[in-house]
């Protein structure tokens, strides 16, 4: 199929997740009929449903339910899923309501959100899902009909026969449900889709505007204590002693518990329990010299200049092609350590009775830490009972929960109900950074072209590098190494929105602009020559296409009037593959004053089919202004230990008025979709540097961008 393009233009301050990943569906619930006349919304408590199955249900007045299985953290997947099932089911849309789905390890799998994978995951299985259900309706309706199914279709929750006799889903349901699962269904040709591929609201979004509960922040129960936790305030420290006098004397506070290095203040509401909190005395202390990012910088430093550290990719003769270099160009790269800032704290709702554990909150990671609380507290997963709510973000923050077996933990001590509640402080001088981060790259230059790159990581605890050595430019150069090394630290670090990518992109897409510039070729062009040296298929260790990317810079080009702006705009361009997506970026900045105002960025982006349009410009725009914000003033430091800051008041944001017009282009083909929560992310900050450059003739090597700019004048 010849490739389309689809295009939005909306200036949107949207925010959205961007870690997102999905279930296989292998069944199917049906309830009871579906009718043409079917008018929602309507009260669903009203109901009558007969159990047919697991994933849809199907009322007698037509209306149709749709469990959605994955953690629901702002990328859209509790739309964006059903809508697949609902295409293949032949259900109008508008007949559709949403629930989300508990933890179910024995009817959904990978219920996760983390990756940006739900969608790839799910597609085929969420398509199989639908039409198999459909089918066994079919084939019912022909039983009573008592015709071949083959001349029987399905449209609109409506069965007809070749003589033109109509049944509705609900007037053959039960005698479906008694029917032999058919094999081999008929999935939907795209041209055919009348749901995939349309817009779709945001199937929360009413509860969300008028405040309605979907949160975990939101979730109450009876006889539920509010707890809040007292931790070391430094990393690498531990708990000697404490006096909870003072905290006890405040009206409000029930019990003061407890658990390994930490304090759980337990009280009637959150104000009381903080305030407790607030009020305890404990004496801290430490094995170990506590860290300061002076020293992290120090040993990231040692890690560069070893001569050898662990090899993740090697292609050619990396140290023969520098020896006959005309010229070899090295650069270094650095980032700081980053805090997630969700909207939504961290929060987790427990109860460990005898009979079971019951959990229920945000989460990216349920099974996972179902099964985590289980060995923790000594239960068997059959007694661990969890339920997801609607998450007020998560960017990978939420994958770890630590703040869940904190709540089980403190609730199984005290023998009651609580709901953990963490404060903005808590959030991000307890949380799970980003890694500080060093990359130093340089390429042999000979005769015009690049004849080798070396690329060395050093990072705090977990290399990001470390699982992707196959993206671009790898295969694009004959001569291609790539090392890295890290620190161990007692900093807790992990996975923040496209991890390994977020910083990395930066870094390898700054470096083949200034390899451009040394050159004097066009930086789009040198990208589009270097993926003319890959064959899609011909090294199974690349994962990106070449053709694919070619495709998504060359809309960019067009899309954004490359190099054809008007006078007094500068840009900047970077393309990058992660998470399965091919993007492409474009950014337009003038001067305002002599410093940079971001204008406008133009993205292009092949994620094969896309689900919902709304939703999918939605995560690229968020992911573009959450890149760009963090690029340019996020900045996170320790001494002695402790994070410099701790709220909003010293740890800098993006702002609305400086949010630039996101412009998303779509490749529109029928390929199966990828993911969106993070792939637009990466290129972001360094299409912003790009035109920075291009625009004050500085080239930026770390970030925040803002620390480096302050000097420029009008």
């Amino acid at each position: 199929m010849e490739n389309k393009k689809i295009a939005f233009n909306r200036r949107d301050f949207i925010r959205t997740s961007t870690l997102a990943s999905g279930g296989l569906l292998i069944g199917f619930n049906l309830f009871n009929s579906c009718k043409e006349a079917a008018t929602p919304p309507v009260d669903v408590s009203k109901l009558n449903f007969n159990d047919f199955n697991a994933f849809i249900k199907i009322a007698d007045n037509g209306y149709v339910t749709i469990f959605s299985p994955n953690p629901e953290i702002g990328q859209g997947v509790k739309t964006s899923m059903p809508m697949i099932i609902a295409e293949e089911l032949d259900v109008p849309w508008e007949h559709v309501t949403v629930a989300q789905g508990a933890l179910d390890t024995k009817n959904f799998t990978r219920q996760v959100a983390g990756g940006s994978q739900s969608i790839r995951f799910g597609w085929d299985a969420l398509r199989q899902t639908g039409a198999t259900a459909k089918q066994m309706l079919i084939n019912a309706a022909a039983i009573k009909w008592n015709v071949d199914p083959a001349t029987c279709t399905a449209s609109k929750g409506i069965i007809k026969n070749a003589n033109g006799d109509t049944l509705g889903y609900g007037d053959v349901v039960n005698e479906a449900a008694s029917l032999k699962v058919p094999e081999n269904v008929i999935l939907k040709e795209p041209k055919d889709y009348s749901i995939i591929g349309k817009d779709a609201i945001n199937v929360d979004i009413d509860k969300i505007i008028t405040g309605k509960p979907l949160y975990g922040l939101d979730y109450t129960a009876d006889n539920m204590l509010i707890a809040s936790v007292l931790r070391p305030p430094a990393f690498g420290q531990k708990l000697e002693n404490y006096d909870a006098t003072k905290a006890k004397n405040i009206t409000g506070v029930s019990d003061v518990i407890k658990f390994g290095d930490k304090i759980a203040v337990l009280a009637s509401n959150t104000w009381a329990a903080m305030k407790g909190k607030k009020a305890l005395e404990a004496k801290w202390t430490s094995d170990t010299e506590l860290e300061s990012t002076a020293f992290h910088e120090e040993k990231l430093n040692e890690i560069l200049d070893k001569k050898t550290l662990d090899i993740r990719r090697e292609d050619g003769n990396v140290d023969q092609a520098f020896a006959e270099a005309d010229t070899v160009i090295e650069r270094t790269y650095d980032s700081p350590f980053l805090p997630h800032n969700c909207m939504e704290p961290m929060n987790f709702y427990a109860n460990v009775t005898e009979e079971k554990v019951h959990l229920v909150g945000p989460i990216q990671t349920p099974a996972g830490t179902a099964n985590r609380i289980a060995n923790l507290i000594n239960r068997k997963k059959e007694e661990i009972h969890l339920e997801m709510t609607r998450m007020g973000g998560g960017f990978g923050r939420r994958l770890y929960g630590d703040f869940a077996l904190e709540a089980a933990e403190i609730s199984d001590k005290a023998k009651k109900p609580i709901k953990l509640v963490f404060s903005r402080e808590d959030d991000m001088s307890a949380g799970i950074y980003r890694p500080a981060i060093k990359y130093r790259i340089k390429a042999a230059i000979k005769e015009g072209k690049i004849t080798a790159y070396h690329l060395k990581e050093a990072a705090i605890n977990s290399n990001m590098y470390g699982l992707i050595p196959n993206f671009f430019p790898a295969g694009a150069i004959s001569n291609y190494k790539v090392e890295t090394g890290n620190y161990k630290s007692a900093i807790t670090t992990g996975a923040w929105r496209a991890p390994y990518t977020n910083f990395l992109a930066f870094a390898e897409q700054s470096f083949l602009d200034e390899i451009a510039e040394y050159l004097e070729i066009d930086p789009a062009q040198l990208r589009l020559d270097l993926l003319k040296n890959v064959k899609d298929g011909e090294d199974e260790r690349i994962q990106y296409s070449a053709k694919r990317m070619t495709d998504t810079i060359n809309l960019v080009i067009e899309k954004s009037n490359w190099k054809n702006t008007k006078s007094g705009v500068y840009q900047g361009f970077a393309a990058y593959y992660s998470h399965n997506t091919h993007v492409a970026e474009v950014v337009d900045i003038t001067l305002k004053n002599g410093k940079p105002a971001i204008e406008k960025v133009t993205v292009a982006v092949d994620c094969g089919i896309v689900v919902n349009p709304t939703g999918a410009k939605n995560q690229i725009e968020g992911g573009v202004i959450d890149g760009i914000g963090h690029a340019m003033y996020g900045d996170f430091s320790f001494k002695n230990g402790e994070p410099n800051d701790v709220n909003f008041h010293s740890y800098r944001l993006i702002r609305m008025k400086e949010t630039p017009i996101v412009e998303t282009h779509f490749v529109e083909n029928e390929l199966s979709p990828t993911g969106l929560g993070e792939p637009g992310l990466p290129p972001a900050s360094a299409a912003l540097a790009n035109a920075i450059k291009a625009a004050t003739n500085r080239r930026l090597y770390k970030q925040p961008f803002n620390n480096q700019l302050n000097d420029l004048k009008a």
